[in-house]
């Protein structure tokens, strides 16, 4: 089977040395870097399955990173940082990061978030690629969503990520719980702030009346609907 890679992106030698020797025990291959432009450069000759990314680099801007590899790349994207207000989880979360792991940390939970992630990103041998729904067609191969004109919207992997979880289940309750259960992120304000950011932002692209929502709807106490008739390939 195939060992997952993991890019590392820190420029602190210690750090990348540290997770490097973790994760290649663990199972996993990796790549690490000390600056951002190797580490793009990298990037445009092979997609890891996983990014783990530091804020503070220092030739770019680490959340301008990290939203560039949420829209075009289909890796996942963890933070690890030592920015721990709420505020710094919140907005990595919101610019489109799968997780955000705090300096200092432990080295088994980094795998262990790691592996949660891979799990969730994962999809069923029988899932398909595709969803057609109310006109538009999702291609989560690609992250775009298209019109019925052809017109096409990128969307983020996080995003995509719960994206998918509606169109699994259409016409289903889906909790706050279930979303957290099945999207692999711990139960917290920040979680549930990201996750209203993400359903926010899909409703955007999908066009929808901000005060009155056609395909995904707002239970208030309760969680979201996803109401259009969905057909996969």
């Amino acid at each position: 089977m195939k060992r997952p890679l993991v890019s590392i992106l820190d420029d602190e030698p210690e750090i990348r040395s540290l997770l490097s020797d973790v994760l290649q025990e663990a199972g996993f291959d990796t790549l690490s870097f000390g600056r951002a432009s190797a580490f793009e450069a990298a990037l445009a000759r092979q997609t890891p399955d996983v990014c783990l990314v530091d804020l503070s680099l220092p030739d770019t801007d680490g959340l301008t990173l990290v939203h560039r590899l949420a829209l075009e790349k289909g890796a996942v994207v963890i933070i690890i940082s030592g920015r721990a207000q709420v505020q710094d989880r919140v907005t990595g979360l919101e610019l489109g990061a799968d997780d955000y792991i705090i300096k200092p940390f432990d080295p088994a939970e980094v795998v262990a978030r790691i592996r949660a992630r891979l799990r969730s990103n994962r999809p069923a041998p029988q899932t398909a690629n595709t969803a057609r729904f109310n006109d538009w067609t999702a291609h989560f191969d690609r992250y775009m969503l298209e019109d019925a004109q052809g017109v096409e919207t990128p969307f983020s992997h996080a995003e995509g990520e719960v994206l998918r979880l509606f169109l699994d289940a259409p016409k289903r309750l889906i909790s706050r719980t279930q979303m957290q259960e099945t999207l692999g992120g711990a139960a917290s304000e920040s979680f549930d702030r990201a996750m209203d950011v993400r359903i926010s932002r899909l409703r955007t692209k999908l066009r929808e009346d901000p005060k009155n929502p056609q395909l995904i709807k707002t239970i208030y106490g309760a969680g979201y609907i996803f109401l259009g008739d969905v057909v996969w390939s």
